[in-house]
């Protein structure tokens, strides 16, 4: 195995074929449904890909575009460092650039990414305060309907409450159609199958 493809989405739902288009060119596609504020090494199938780096497996990989790798700008300097050190060339498809030149770190790729990489994270953070704003708007119109503080149910007690969710997916159902039938969001439908 020398040259592979790390893609990543960050929800079940989220397709992955446009990142897919490529793949009969690689001996591996490791294929990640994980957000990207998860730091690399702790993802399920990143790790897969270090190991696999760690056994001397991979020379090249290829990623559709520098947030597939994190939304944190310390956590993809990071990355980049690490195969750079392990002469592994990262090739990242939207910019048509690879991290090193003749086995050596590329500067002008160091530059971009730290920018590419600053605008991921301050989007994320830029798309959090809309997120509170917005609760806080609807907190004032008396909309919001969070959870009363320290009224956190169990993972048994979820579950209950959500069992029609539950026998809509054991039934095959997809995530928005089981939330569909069970009068819940998305994100509730997402829990109960992590919990199943």
């Amino acid at each position: 195995m020398t040259k592979v493809k790390y893609i990543r989405v960050s929800t079940i739902e989220q397709n992955t074929s446009r990142q897919e288009i490529n793949s009969n060119e690689f001996s591996k596609i490791y294929i990640e449904k994980a957000s990207g504020a998860i730091k690399f090494e702790e993802r399920v199938e990143g790790a897969k890909l270090l190991n696999d780096i760690e056994k001397g497996n991979i020379t090249e990989i290829h990623i559709a575009s520098l947030d597939r790798l994190g939304r944190s700008i310390l956590n993809l300097l990071t990355m980049i460092e690490y195969f750079n050190s392990k002469s592994i060339n990262l090739f990242v498809e939207n910019i048509g650039m690879y991290s090193m030149i003749n086995g050596k770190p590329n500067p002008t790729f160091k530059m971009i990414a730290s920018v590419l990489g600053n605008v991921a994270e301050m989007e994320r953070t830029n798309m959090l305060e809309r997120q509170r704003a917005g609760i806080e708007l609807a907190k004032l119109q008396g909309k919001y309907k969070g959870r009363l503080y320290g009224s956190r149910m169990t993972d048994e007690e979820f579950l209950k409450k959500y069992k029609k969710v539950e026998v809509e997916l054991r039934n095959g159902e997809s995530l928005r159609r089981a939330a569909k039938l069970g009068g819940v969001s998305l994100g509730v439908a997402q829990r109960v199958k992590r919990l199943m």
